[in-house]
């Protein structure tokens, strides 16, 4: 029984027998035609007058399941937006099997019902040929990546999803044990520990599809649940764990998309990538790069301008082409607001039209204009935005306004894909929150060679062998070389001020494993989710998870999290608050 076979002219005259759900039936003058569809999609039935099976055709309505048999048949009035558009079943046989209520929402790909009710009913929502596609695009994802590793004699191994809390990162999902009480389990925001202890073991090729757990604010690419595709290898270097990862992404894109991807990829470093980018993640789909401007306004009487110059800040700019009469002085309010999200003070513009005009066009000296045209090969019609302030809000601010206008001046083509690895990450990164360096990754990341001496004494300019994988602005995935030397691993504990009673109580079975022989190890881990998200071309990370939760953490279908009785506290010798 083919359940799952796209018919086509060729099957004319076959023997057929079909299950699915009515997508649609129609009686037009006596012939019923009845759209079934099925994990395959959609193939038309026709029903005669003089069937005996006509009366039951007549009573069926949406989403009731059936089966059905009957003769393939050339369809009069093809539809070439169909598989099998070119034929249809003429009925020999009709099943009802179940009926359905009436629908909260119209299954068809253009629905206009809210995403709040589609999660409610997400088993329905799935029955949409969109979503439907993309779960089978993840699976197939999940195949050529197994596909791939076993072909290069990795072994999968499954790690501990109830594992112990060591949170230097996000916040954990803590699990209380009811045989230890007082005690809790954590679940793992990534196998890390692990992965690097099966390379103490010996394992030396691992990889696994392992889910992941944080408990962290969400957004549109973000979910309190996730997968990722995980790999650790031993006696390797940076090179060596790119090459394998890249031609990992690479094998998914040709194997699930018939993409081509050139290799290697790009290397950028990490301070390139903010200087010109703004973002540790850059999208080079489009131009629209930050250029420093800083010294062009050296002498300059602009009081704002001069401020930040003799403040040691910095002024940098992005050329709009051809877009300074597509931004209204309102317009550019509104993206003065948008960079001050990002604590930018403000945001100065410069038109070069017929003539030049904009915010700071007054308080410029000629000979900086001619300077600056120079500086950012000003051609007519093009617009200048600047920022000017600290390095690190005037890069975050223009990072994401040349995003933010590349949408809304349609600068992307959606169907072109350019990848790259970020390299050359901070070893540390400040926390206002904590007041204190934190790992820029996490604290097992080995520091560049020349830097090692410097994790104590010059952490602002310490980096480290990590890498990110980037496909169209979206971090896709990364890593970094293990710390495989105890004493490297010791220091940097010390440099992230770690105690010895706090370097015990969250990674002391860890250390001690460190000291039976590790090998230098290093590896990298995909975002599944966000790897479909972007091969299905959509920016919604729900779309590509069965069952997701909403920006809430709430998954609406099943109603949780929710209330648990006083007797399963009381297992697990829990009161609330």
């Amino acid at each position: 029984m083919e359940k799952y076979k796209y018919y086509n002219l060729k099957n004319v005259g076959e023997k057929v027998e079909l299950y699915g759900w009515v997508a649609r039936a129609r009686n037009l003058g006596g012939l019923i035609f009845i759209d079934l569809r099925n994990r395959s999609g959609i193939v038309q039935v026709v029903v005669r007058p003089e069937n005996e099976f006509y009366n039951l055709a007549s009573e069926l309505k949406s989403e009731y399941v059936i089966r059905v048999q009957g003769i393939i048949v050339e369809r009069e009035s093809k539809n070439l937006n169909l598989a099998s558009g070119e034929i249809e079943i003429d009925l020999t046989n009709l099943e009802l099997i179940n009926k359905s209520k009436d629908l909260p929402f119209t299954i068809t790909d253009d629905t206009t019902a809210l995403e709040d009710t589609r999660l409610k009913y997400r088993y329905l929502d799935l029955r949409r040929d969109n979503l439907k596609n993309i779960l089978v695009l993840r699976n197939n994802i999940t195949f050529a990546a197994r596909k791939f590793f076993n072909s290069l004699d990795f072994l999968e191994v499954e790690t501990p999803i109830l594992c112990k809390s060591t949170p230097e990162g996000a916040r954990d999902y803590l699990v209380p044990s009811r045989v230890n009480k007082g005690k809790f389990y954590a679940l793992p925001q990534s196998p890390q520990i692990f992965k690097q202890l099966l390379m103490v073991s010996g394992v030396e090729r691992y990889y696994q599809i392992a889910k992941c757990f944080r408990d962290e604010d969400l957004r549109a690419d973000r979910q309190p649940e996730f997968t990722q595709i995980d790999v650790e290898m031993s006696f390797v270097d940076e090179e060596g764990v790119m090459e394998v990862g890249e031609q990992l992404v690479a094998s998914i894109f040709k194997e699930t998309k018939g993409i081509d991807i050139k290799l290697p990829l790009m290397r950028m470093k990490y301070d390139e990538a903010i200087d010109k980018y703004g973002s540790d993640k850059p999208d080079l789909r489009f131009g629209m790069e930050i250029k420093d401007i800083t010294e062009v306004f050296k002498e300059t009487d602009f009081t704002v301008f001069k401020n930040v110059y003799e403040e040691k800040g910095i002024i940098n700019a992005i050329v709009v082409k051809n877009a300074a009469d597509k931004y209204s002085r309102k317009d550019l309010d509104k993206l003065t607001e948008f960079v001050k999200t990002y604590k930018a003070t403000g945001l100065a513009y410069l038109k070069f039209q017929d003539e030049i005009s904009g915010s700071i066009f007054k308080a410029m000296k000629e000979a900086e204009i001619e300077e600056l045209k120079k500086v950012l090969e000003i051609e007519a019609r093009d617009l200048v935005l600047i920022v000017s302030g600290k390095r690190n809000i005037v890069k975050a601010s223009l990072g994401a306004l040349r995003c933010k206008l590349a949408k809304e001046l349609e600068l992307i083509d959606k169907n072109d894909y350019k990848l790259l690895w970020v390299t050359d990450f901070p070893s540390f990164e400040w926390s206002e929150e904590e007041n204190r360096f934190m790992a820029c990754h996490h604290p097992f990341t080995m520091p560049k060679d020349e830097d090692v001496d410097k994790l104590l004494t010059d952490k602002a300019n310490c980096y480290s062998k990590a890498y990110d994988i980037v496909i169209n602005g979206y971090e896709a995935g990364g890593g970094s070389i293990r710390i495989h030397d105890e004493k490297v691993q010791e220091t940097m504990f010390k440099a992230l001020e770690l105690t010895e009673e706090k370097i015990e109580s969250k990674f002391g079975f860890f250390v001690e494993a460190l000291k039976y022989g590790c090998p230098p190890h290093g590896g990298f881990a995909l975002g599944l989710d966000r790897l479909t998200m972007l091969l299905a071309g959509t920016d919604n990370i729900r779309d590509v998870i069965a069952f997701p939760k909403t920006a809430s953490a709430s998954d609406l279908m099943s109603e949780c999290p929710n209330t648990v009785d006083q007797m399963q506290l009381d297992d697990v010798g829990l009161k609330l608050k």
